[in-house]
């Protein structure tokens, strides 16, 4: 059982290490810039994926509607995670649909989409991207394997390649929007007291 344990614990840090690659790294700090951007422009976040990248979309949320690592201002995100919402659609139009009627709902010119993917070939995904870019919305991905469908479909892309299970690519997605999270804060907040009292741009 140690055995395998310590090659799972290998996966797991191979998988974070893409986020060294040129491509990640570039990914991440126009990502935080956008949402920057976004914020500073009066607009919002809005998250969507499927099954665990769903959490991983309502964590994206909560850290930027509550707080991250110190205190500051609230800043607006939705995740597209409202259950009556998605059984409502689900139900009565077709499951291909949640996530653009959210944005029907919720999206305005400004506005960021960012979607969370392991496959990159969710139809529900393939058309909340066509719908956010009609409306105006700049679009974020975070894909996998080979980027599926979505590849090339959205403003800003990154895939996180060589992994057969959904597992270690969210591992790396969620340690990027951690990382994105913390750049866009010291791109908002450098002159905010309690953020730099904090000694959090250290």
């Amino acid at each position: 059982m140690r055995e395998a344990i310590l090659h799972s614990v290998d996966e797991a840090i191979r998988a974070v290490s893409c986020l060294q690659t040129p491509e990640a790294l570039d990914f991440i700090e126009r990502s935080a810039s956008i949402l920057a951007e976004c914020f500073r422009n009066g607009n919002k976040l809005l998250v969507c994926g499927n099954g665990g990248s769903l959490c991983d979309a309502m964590h994206f949320a909560e850290e930027l509607t509550g707080f991250y690592r110190t205190k500051r201002p609230a800043l607006p995100a939705i995740s597209l995670a409202d259950p009556a919402h998605i059984t409502c659609v689900g139900n009565d139009v077709g499951y291909e649909y949640v996530f653009s009627r959210g944005i029907e709902a919720h999206g305005k010119k400004g506005d960021v989409l960012a979607l969370l993917t392991t496959s990159g070939n969710s139809r529900n995904l393939v058309s909340v991207v066509e719908i956010a870019r009609a409306r105006g919305l700049t679009t974020i991905a975070f894909l996998g394997k080979n980027g599926g469908k979505l590849k090339g479909q959205a403003d800003l892309e990154w895939v996180v390649s060589g992994f057969p299970w959904s597992d270690r690519i969210q591992e790396a997605h969620m340690t990027a929007i951690h990382i994105i999270i913390e750049q866009m804060e010291r791109q908002l907040f450098a002159h905010h007291p309690s953020y730099a009292a904090a000694g959090a741009l250290v």
